[in-house]
């Protein structure tokens, strides 16, 4: 099963494999997403979301309880349950080779 994600305010698609990160998925797609520590715990891909459903593939990823209840996600850790919509406003296209 795949899942559209959209990188707003670009306007950015692509498709999460069931099980992929948001962050390994645009990365496959050639969407660069502000990112450092990859295991949900410097914050540097924190955003927004429009509330879709997210699981982690950590246990307790950096995030308060507020931000996980304002649907706030860290691509890095965050598994795709749905179709999502992101607010990250630093993701840039990554020219191909």
């Amino acid at each position: 099963m795949t899942w559209r994600v959209t990188v707003l305010p670009k306007g950015f698609e692509f498709d999460a494999d069931e099980g992929e990160t948001l962050l390994r998925a645009a990365e496959r797609a050639g969407i660069r997403l502000p990112s450092s520590c990859r295991n949900g715990t410097c914050r540097t891909c924190h955003c927004a979301s429009d509330g879709g459903k997210v699981s982690y593939v950590v246990e307790w990823p950096g995030l308060s309880l507020d931000e996980k209840l304002a649907h706030d996600v860290l691509p890095c850790v965050a598994v795709a349950e749905g179709d999502i919509t992101l607010t990250v406003p630093a993701a840039r296209r990554v020219d191909s080779p």
